[in-house]
């Protein structure tokens, strides 16, 4: 459905970092910089990209949002949360773990970028 997620950032290189930290953990190699200074994260299945604002404002995040990755298993959605911790990000929603609804069980994982946005890994469980 998605062809590709691009969300403001006021600092490039520290963003970069924070990012290439945590997606590490998911397996996913390091970003691209680009001519005009943006981020670039390539996937089979998608593009993830960090930019500062071309309207030349502070980047903020948006109330309400959230961007989820993809998490193979409970423990990469941990190590991910453990890695943004330790990369400048801040924990958010209470500990990672599974939440349940009608016909669905999932393990989450969230922070906060240095930024502001709010981010989760999602790992599906299998149906029993």
């Amino acid at each position: 459905m998605f062809s590709h997620i691009m969300i403001g950032v006021n600092d490039i290189e520290k963003s970069k970092k924070f990012y290439d930290a945590i997606l590490a953990t998911l397996g996913h190699a390091p970003g691209v910089i680009d001519d005009k200074g943006r981020c670039f994260y390539f996937t089979p299945t998608g593009i993830f990209a960090l930019t500062k604002p071309i309207n030349g404002e502070p980047a903020c995040h948006g109330n309400g949002t959230t961007i989820g990755f993809a998490a193979k298993t409970p423990a990469a959605a941990d190590a991910w949360e453990a890695m943004g911790v330790k990369s400048g990000g801040t924990a958010c929603e209470g500990a990672p773990g599974l939440r349940q609804g009608p016909g669905f069980e999932l393990y989450l994982a969230y922070l906060r970028d240095p930024d502001g946005n709010k981010l989760c890994a999602l790992h599906r469980v299998a149906k029993k």
